[in-house]
């Protein structure tokens, strides 16, 4: 009986760790089945968030050449400004009729008009307003 005994002990102890064991296998291969699953959502986070990165460097790089074109055309306009003004005052120089009251109100207009381009052209870039 003794014996009877000690081997239904040796049994229940191996049928014990036979199922520990099998626990154990079942929760690890849950562990990686969740990890993986992990991996998985990362990997598409990933993607998602490189798309949206080159997205946004494509709209920057985007912004950087429009903002270049339009000081391109402010400094066009303020050279071809430029050059209209020296040209009415060559045309007063030479002109025998012109008075010097037409010159002068003139050169106040295109001052205060080369005034108000370049305010909207830095307040295209936000930095300050028109003065009307």
């Amino acid at each position: 009986m003794l014996i009877a005994l000690v081997v239904l002990a040796v049994v229940l102890v191996a049928a014990i760790v036979v199922v520990s064991r099998q626990r154990s296998a079942k929760r690890k291969e849950g562990l990686r089945i969740e990890a993986r699953e992990h991996r998985e959502e990362a990997e598409i986070q990933t993607s998602r968030a490189d798309a949206q990165e080159a997205e946004a460097q494509e709209r920057a790089a985007r912004a950087r050449r429009e903002q270049a074109q339009a000081e391109e055309q402010a400094t066009l306009a303020r050279q071809e400004r430029r050059a209209a003004q020296e040209r009415h005052e060559h045309a007063d120089r030479i002109d025998p009729d012109a008075d010097d009251d037409s010159a002068e109100h003139r050169n106040g207009d295109s001052e205060r008009i080369g005034s108000d381009v370049s305010d909207r052209s830095v307040a295209g870039r936000g930095e300050d307003r028109p003065r009307g």
